[in-house]
């Protein structure tokens, strides 16, 4: 399977303006990505999707391969076709992998590359949940899925519910999941996905992989022990490098 991965990187973030060309150590965010995203053996190449000049020149600067695409995507799903389509290369699957986590392990990324099947039409990546507070965070995306692993639903509310067991106790009567970052596309499905009304559940949940399993899509579920360090303010650059045992 050819596997590329993408990276949208869009400058215009509402909370953290210009937030892949913040310096982490010593390097931009992107770059960090990026260098993760390379060290991935089960891709057969890595680009950089995004809609500003600034971030083209500076992905340039440590060579990188970038395409710019328009401004006004809803979501980086569809950037990434519009990345794919500008790149003009043949792919089998794209995994979409997110911008804003500068220490992604590629180990993980290679964990959904082992999907790309040519069967599998969707993939994400999902993790147990082991404490009642991360299991009733409405931040913290939980799943449920099928005895094939395949994603039945996905909510900010805890599911399924527990009946007659308190609710401090539910994640130890249960295997709760949430979900984990990056997503797979089979080339063929990204184009039906990107042609896709948003959907009753989506527009609820405010998650687009709701629209997918609305219209029959099927997203293969994979466990992983990597769990996903965001940074989506300011803020989060230092307790991410606490967490990396970087301070």
């Amino acid at each position: 399977m050819k596997i590329i991965g993408i990276i949208p990187a869009r400058y215009a973030s509402t909370r953290y303006p210009g937030k892949p060309l913040i310096e982490i150590k010593g390097k931009s965010m992107l770059q960090r990505v990026y260098e993760q995203a390379k060290l991935a053996s089960k891709l057969t190449e890595v680009i950089i999707a995004t809609d500003d000049q600034r971030i083209v020149a500076h992905a340039h600067s440590f060579g990188a391969t970038v395409v710019l695409t328009k401004e006004d995507h809803p979501s980086g799903t569809d950037r990434c076709f519009e990345a794919l389509m500008n790149y003009g290369k043949s792919f089998d699957y794209v995994i979409n992998i997110q911008g804003d986590e500068p220490f992604i392990n590629p180990e993980q990324i290679n964990q959904l590359a082992d999907v790309c099947d040519g069967h599998t039409e969707l993939a994400t990546q999902m993790i147990a949940v082991d404490s009642h507070d991360i299991l009733f965070d409405s931040g913290e995306v939980k799943i449920v899925m099928n005895t094939s692993n395949e994603a039945l639903f996905f909510s900010r509310m805890v599911i399924p519910f527990m009946k007659g067991v308190p609710q401090t106790e539910w994640h130890k009567n249960h295997p709760y999941v949430r979900h984990v970052g990056m997503y797979v596309y089979r080339a063929d499905v990204l184009k039906q996905l990107t042609q896709l009304k948003p959907s009753a559940l989506e527009q609820a949940e405010s998650l687009e992989q709701l629209r997918w399993l609305e219209n029959g899509f099927k997203i293969k579920l994979v466990q992983t022990a990597f769990d996903s360090h965001c940074i989506d303010t300011p803020e989060d650059v230092e307790k991410v490098l606490k967490m990396m045992n970087m301070l």
